[in-house]
């Protein structure tokens, strides 16, 4: 039956094309054998691997046909707007967004539960709310690199341009890079002046990173930092260890003796069973090893995990044959079309007629449909993001998530996951494109977190050109990365890059931002409009911006609320949480008025030693509100019992904070994680920092969910907060309990979900816990506010959208034309 079907589809072919028989011979054969393994999955589409795999020279016009998503295959992870999507309303309709969604008391429009500012609101109840799918031609690349990249990179389609492994460079990978893992050595430094991947084992010199080396036991075990070298032991009781960088451990490292090997030799049965001592101050450092002996190889962190179509490299993606970007996620017209990423169906597919894989690079046409915005994600050079994942020395920095011994996921605490996060989610997210032209944005994906983390990890990375300054050696990345996409893509130069986005996840965001980008969006977390903070802010040294020269950043402030969006940060879910409902927690189970919990600085024990830490707000709290007694002995000067600030680490934080009325939210080295923290568990966030915005400050009426105490107010901010009247306050916890969500990553943490449900079949606590969740997350506020800037954004006017399909109603384009 399927022979006799393909008979009829060659005899029509034939009818309809004046081809030769000897190639219509081998397209029959082609299709027959294609079709054998396709047929009940995609009985229009066969594969298209052997377009490659034939050099097959087409001249005349090949196979059509569509590709669908199966029900069968819904993941975990649903499209943000899915079955919630309000009924389309008659485009002829005629809509009034005052009339139909007034204001309430505190001005806002609420629009999917959240307290949005009036104009935001009402354009998102009456415009987003009915937007519908237009079609979008989706451009399948396959042009080719120069010698596959040697095997030591992954090929860009899109480009014709490799991206080489971490040591690898040129055209075509061909060229080994020395990475050192030692600044060069002196009479005085024998293994060279500090650095994070000082060694003095085994140099891997593709990475900078440290090993046992052959000759020892295990060769691949890490001997990172303090483990290769002497280690004073403290001068006083409850001193500090202190590392003495000029002098090897090589006895505690190499030896063999069979009471006490070195730690490249010690077998880790005997140690567990305490038979045998070795070295305290070696660890598991590196990413992709498990176990106190790092004996257990396990998954690294891959962005999105190479979304299954390749391998794990440490950090850095190795893609399956036809597939590239950051995480494998765009196919070529080498891979097999049943293998699509859901962000491309479903899809018309066709090849164009002039395609000829030997002379031209071939590439297919896809048709989806897709609602706007649709965001183009930048497939940059891995210097800006994969290798600095592959090549990071400590696995936890910059990541969200690790992998266990058996390969179950690990949250971190690392609020700069966020970055992190929200990249995959784009990468994964139906409003993606690959197509520039039909783009509304245009993602720059730089992990700044992660660069700033490694600023000191190996002579490859020196700081010498900046000063030692961590800020000055980013902004260099951002600009890197900036001329880039000047030289490789249209796009920057036709709106001067007022449709680019860029995150900057750092404690000051995007005050380092190099003055080329300024136009852009910013991601950040750090809201300072420089009206009374106009210089740097942070205690570290190291990160202060304000020796950068203005003719590298410019003049411009740290956050421009008309342009820009502050997103919270990372924090991970948390299951005791989740599963006790602390956001819901009601007003009679919170007896605590106001509290806070954290570093209050130089007045007390372990305090931050910088008088300008925290801009110096936290201090001034304690002094008159403090619940702990500081070095004196004092607490503060109107201290009472429903009180609680106090820098002692509670044992029970989640719930203290669940127990309260108010939370304080206060800067750190910048911003802090507590905002996060109050909303997450239903707490009335009680803001300090004059001029500096929090999440979605300048999109949503913070009146409906939160107080802000002017820094001068802070003596009489008790007195403030007690007189706030009962209905008030039942106001704003409901209102916390309604917008809880959009501060936490949920769309990410459910594609880590899904990959763990495909890999291991079993869903894990956390993500049982999550998937009740409903309500919009993080992700979902994204792009609801980049769908209201599309056509309301005084910074992107200029730009002329008159020649797309937007698939809104008539009266919510009329601001675009």
């Amino acid at each position: 039956m399927v022979l006799q079907s393909q008979r009829t589809a060659i005899s029509d072919l034939m009818k309809k094309w004046k081809c030769s028989w000897s190639l219509v011979a081998s397209i029959a054969s082609i299709v027959a054998l294609v079709s054998v393994v396709h047929l009940f999955l995609f009985p229009v589409v066969p594969s298209l691997d052997y377009f490659s795999a034939r050099q097959f020279q087409n001249s005349c016009v090949p196979i059509n046909g569509s590709i669908e998503g199966g029900k069968d295959n819904v993941p975990l992870n649903q499209s943000i707007e899915g079955s919630r999507d309000k009924a389309v309303q008659n485009p002829q309709q005629v809509l009034d967004l005052n009339v139909q969604f007034p204001a309430d008391l505190h001005n806002a429009v609420v629009y999917r539960g959240a307290p949005w500012k009036t104009e935001i609101g009402r354009w998102l109840s009456g415009c987003n709310s009915n937007t519908t799918a237009v079609k979008i031609v989706e451009k399948i690349g396959g042009q080719r690199c120069k010698s596959d990249c040697s095997g030591q990179g992954v090929c860009n389609r899109e480009l014709g341009q490799c991206r080489c492994f971490h040591g690898f460079s040129g055209e075509g990978c061909s060229e080994r890079l020395q990475l050192n893992c030692n600044f060069p050595v002196s009479e005085a430094q024998p293994y060279g002046r500090w650095v994070v991947s000082i060694c003095a084992a085994s140099c891997d010199t593709t990475r900078a990173m440290c090993f046992c080396g052959e000759g020892t036991r295990y060769p691949n075990r890490p001997v990172a930092e303090a483990c290769g070298f002497k280690v004073n032991l403290p001068s006083e009781p409850g001193g500090p260890a202190l590392t003495n960088w000029t002098k090897a451990d090589l006895d505690n490292v190499f030896t063999t003796n069979g009471s006490k090997p070195g730690w490249c030799n010690v077998d880790p049965v005997e140690a567990y069973a305490s038979k045998v001592h070795f070295k305290e101050e070696c660890d598991c450092k590196y990413d992709g090893l498990w176990g106190r002996f790092c004996e257990v190889p396990v998954l690294c962190t891959c962005i999105n995990q190479c979304s299954s179509n390749g391998h794990c490299r440490g950090g850095f993606c190795q893609c399956n044959t036809g597939w590239y970007g950051a995480d494998c996620s765009i196919p070529s017209v080498l891979s097999s079309i049943t293998e699509w990423p859901q962000w491309l169906r479903p899809a018309q597919v066709s090849v164009p007629e002039n395609a000829r894989v030997t002379e031209n690079p071939l590439y297919l046409d896809a048709v989806a449909e897709k609602k706007r915005p649709l965001i183009y994600v930048y497939d940059l050079p891995p210097e800006f993001n994969s290798l600095l994942l592959e090549g990071r020395h400590y696995k936890l920095e910059c990541v969200n998530r690790i992998y266990d011994d058996r390969n179950a996921t690990i949250w971190t605490d690392q609020l700069y996951g966020a970055q992190m996060a929200i990249y995959e989610s784009i990468l994964a997210s139906p409003y993606r494109t690959l197509n520039g032209e039909e783009a509304d944005y245009f993602f720059v994906p730089v992990l700044d977190s992660c660069i700033i983390t490694r600023a000191d990890d190996a002579p490859h990375l020196s700081m010498q050109d900046h000063q030692g300054l961590r800020s000055s050696l980013t902004l260099e990345f951002y600009k890197k990365a900036h001329d880039h996409i000047v030289e490789q893509y249209p796009f920057w130069n036709r709106t001067s890059g007022r449709d680019h986005i860029w995150f900057f996840s750092w404690d000051e965001g995007a005050c380092y931002a190099p003055k080329e980008i300024w136009n852009s969006m910013m991601l950040v977390h750090w809201g300072n409009t420089n009206s009374k903070y106009n210089h740097s802010t942070t205690a570290y040294w190291a990160d202060n911006w304000d020796r950068i020269s203005s003719d590298r950043r410019g003049n411009h402030p740290c956050f421009d609320p008309d342009k820009d969006l502050l997103l919270p940060a990372w924090k991970r879910p948390e299951e005791n949480s989740l599963s006790s409902y602390l956001w819901a927690r009601p007003r009679g189970k919170r007896k605590i008025l106001f509290y806070f919990n954290g570093n209050l600085g130089p007045a007390y024990e372990k305090g931050r030693p910088e008088a300008t830490y925290s801009m110096g707000i936290r201090q001034k709290v304690a002094e008159e509100f403090g619940s702990s007694p500081d070095k004196e002995g004092k607490l503060g000067k109107q201290h009472a019992e429903d009180v609680i600030v106090t820098p002692l680490r509670s044992d029970n934080y989640h719930e203290d904070l669940a127990s309260s009325i108010f939370c304080g939210v206060m800067p750190g080295d910048g911003w802090s994680g507590r905002m996060e923290d109050s909303i997450l568990q239903g707490c009335i966030p009680v803001v300090i920092q004059d001029g500096i915005f929090l999440p979605y400050e300048n999109v949503l009426i913070y009146e409906s969910f939160a107080v802000r105490i002017h820094e001068d107010e802070i003596p009489n901010m008790i007195n403030i907060l007690r007189g706030i009247n009962e209905t008030e306050i039942q106001f704003m916890l409901e209102n916390v309990q309604k917008i809880w969500q959009r501060f936490l990553y949920r769309n990410s943490i459910l594609l880590e979900a899904e990959r763990q449900k495909t890999a291991f079949a079993h869903v894990e606590d956390w993500a049982v816990k999550v998937l009740k969740l409903r309500e919009d997350d993080v992700f979902a506020t994204f792009i609801q506010v980049l769908h209201y800037k599309l056509h309301n954004d005084p910074w992107r006017q200029q730009l002329a959208h008159v020649e797309k399909q937007f698939g809104v109603p008539r009266e919510c384009l009329i601001k675009t034309q």
